[in-house]
Formats: C-alpha cells, structure tokens, sequence
C-alpha cells in the first residue's frame, strides 16, 4: 500500500465558553496546521471537515466554516462524527490517486449546547429518549456493569483521573490543567452513579486540523513525515441492549486490524506512547482491554501497576487526555495532533523521551460504539 504521511498539525487551545466564532476556530487550526507543514493553502488539494449539526445547532454545519477552511474552489467533503474517523476519510481520499494532499479539520463549540439534551437524543426516540438517558448516564450504567464483571472499584476509575489530570498540568492546550489527589476524586461530587465529577471529562470548545500527503506530494514539504503505520476501525451495535458493555469487541477488532497494518504483536512493548479516548475515567480500564494492553478483566491492574504513568512501560494520555479537555468531535483528531507531536519530539513538558511509534483512538456513539485507532511511527 501507498505510504500517507502527516506533515502538519494545529489545535486551539481548549476552553469553555470561547468567545472566537465557528469559522474563527477552524481558521485558527487550520492556518496553524498550514503554517506548521510550512506550506500555503494552495498546496492543498481537498479538504474535509467534521462537524455535527446537533452540536452547531444549524442544518449542514460544515457549509458555514468551509471558507475558513480555506475550500473554495478546492474539492471538498464532510463527515459527521469523531474527528479521528475524518482523518481516516482523508487517508483514504490521499491514497485514492486522486489527491496528493489533504487538510482535516474538526472544531466544535460544546459549551453553547445542551450536552444532555443534544446527547439525550442519540438514542432511540420511541423506546429510550423518554428515559432521560445520555452520554453520562449511559456512561455509568457501563462503569456499573464492568466493576460488576471485574471487581473495580471506584478507586481505581480516581487512578486514571489522578493521573490523566497530572499529566494534562503540562498541556498548554488543555482546559484542565490541575493536578488532583485520589480523595480529591472520591470526595467529589455524584454525577451519576458512579461516576463523580473528576470522573467525568469536561465541555470544551475549540478545533483541530492535521495536512495528509502521499509520497508524491511529499515533495512541497520541507518537514520529515509521521507516517502512518496502520488503521482500523469498528462498530458494534447501535442497541446497549445488544452489546457487552463491559468488553469493547469493536475497539479489540479495530485495533486488530491497525495492529496488524503496523506488524505490532505486544501493543504494551512495542508502542512508546498512546493518546486514548477516555470520555469517562473508567473508559481508559475497559479500552486497555480493547486494545490488548491488559487481559480481559484486568485493566484495574494495569492502572495500578503504573505501567501506564508517564513513567511506565506506556505512558498513556501524557496530553492530560480528554478529562482534562474534551472537544466533542474534535477529540480524536486532537489525539493525533498529540500523537504526531510526540514523535516529532516537540511536545514539551509531556513529551515522552524518545517516542518512535504512538497509537490515537477516538469514539463515537454512547458507550464506545464505535472505534478509530491510528498507529503513527517517527
């Protein structure tokens, strides 16, 4: 297969209540991704952009930030969904011999919605919207059923907000950067039973973009490429009902499929670093599962083992991870972002020394219906 590299990356700083419009959040990632490949909107031959209308609150959302998108007179498509499946739809437009280049870019303005009431209506309108269920409550229903199957505990979802949240102190881009004890999480306030307030990811604002190019376009940057190593992506079901909550099938055949693009057999030895989707504290327990980390049932031991710290085997979400910023839509292109930074050894105070093949994951749907995993090597 054709190699697609990434060769630029930008993202706003997360924050609640920005102030900047739609188009001003994609122009500022946008322009920052262009400026970081070194190379001017001329150089682009497609976009595609990733947005929801529930999110923007207006019909055909992408139409509005395609100019500051820099797509006029450019081809140019749009996804509906978690940004992460836009840069696959980039890849495979890339690859297609039609472009040789493409800019993706992702933004969303969560704070100016209802989160409960936009997420409420995902589900079923006949049988479940009427229950009141959403992103959150739906959340702890799936953290209830996995302490149920494994024995964790609520102590051990408080590790991976401790820690998330200790890393994301040295994340200039994040929303949240406060570092928290484990009685600071146990302590905090009830969201949804189990869930409390550090276990919960909070409502951001901003945009990110990421500039793609096959070997032939290769030539208009000046920058080395993070390439792309391998890709998968599932889903499982639409029902809850009709889904294991507790083991993440869609997320183990995603990452499968990356895996074996990418020749990795011990994901745990052999990546350096990993930018996950842990909407939830209790997600990052089950995805270690998803993803071969730790055996099925057993992602509470890797947590507490600190394999997964910033000084461990694999360090996961030195970012801070989306409980310390979580830009609905824009969150698994932003773990790219993260991701490329690493190899590229400009991620500052996060950076993991001498990081040469990172892992990005996004979600979309409640509960982790579906999965993108990227593997990205220096």
């Amino acid at each position: 297969m054709e190699k697609v590299g990434i060769v630029g990356v930008g993202q706003t700083i997360y924050e609640r209540r920005k102030t900047d419009t739609f188009a001003e959040l994609v122009f500022e990632a946008c322009t920052s991704a262009l400026a970081d490949a070194g190379i001017g909107i001329q150089d682009i031959d497609n976009v595609v952009t990733v947005s929801n209308d529930f999110w923007d609150g207006r019909t055909i959302s992408s139409m509005a930030i395609q100019d500051a998108a820099g797509a006029w007179e450019k081809d140019v498509s749009t996804v509906e969904g978690d940004g992460i499946f836009g840069a696959l739809y980039g890849m495979m437009r890339t690859l297609s011999g039609s472009f040789d280049t493409t800019l993706i870019v992702s933004h969303v303005k969560g704070s100016e919605g209802n989160m409960n009431l936009i997420t409420n209506a995902m589900f079923d309108p006949i049988y479940q919207r009427h229950l009141g269920v959403d992103a959150t409550t739906s959340a702890a229903l799936q953290a209830r059923a996995y302490m149920e199957k494994t024995g964790a505990t609520e102590e051990d979802f408080a590790r991976v907000s401790v820690k998330n949240h200790g890393n994301g102190v040295n994340n200039p881009f994040a929303q949240i950067r406060k570092k928290i004890s484990l009685e600071d999480v146990l302590n905090s306030r009830k969201i949804s039973e189990p869930l409390k307030l550090y276990d919960c990811s909070p409502i951001s604002d901003g945009a990110a973009a990421i500039v793609l190019s096959n070997e032939k376009g290769l030539a208009r940057f000046k920058k080395d490429p993070v390439w792309i190593l391998g890709v998968g992506h599932c889903s499982d079901s639409y029902s809850l009902g009709y889904r294991d909550l507790t083991f993440p099938r869609a997320l183990q055949a995603a990452a499968g499929k990356a895996f074996a693009s990418a020749g990795i057999k011990n994901p745990l030895k052999e990546l350096d670093v990993a930018e996950i989707a842990d909407a939830y504290s209790y997600m990052e327990l089950i995805w270690y599962e998803g993803f071969g980390f730790a055996a099925e049932g057993a992602g509470a031991d890797l947590i507490r083992s600190g394999a997964t710290a910033m000084d461990g085997a694999l360090p996961v979400n030195p970012s801070g991870g989306l409980l310390s910023a979580h830009p609905v839509l824009v969150a698994g292109l932003a773990r790219i972002v993260e991701a490329t930074l690493q190899l590229r050894g400009e991620a500052g105070d996060r950076q993991v020394k001498g990081a040469k093949k990172a892992l990005a994951h996004g979600i979309n749907g409640p509960c982790g219906q579906s999965h993108g995993v990227f593997v990205l090597g220096a």
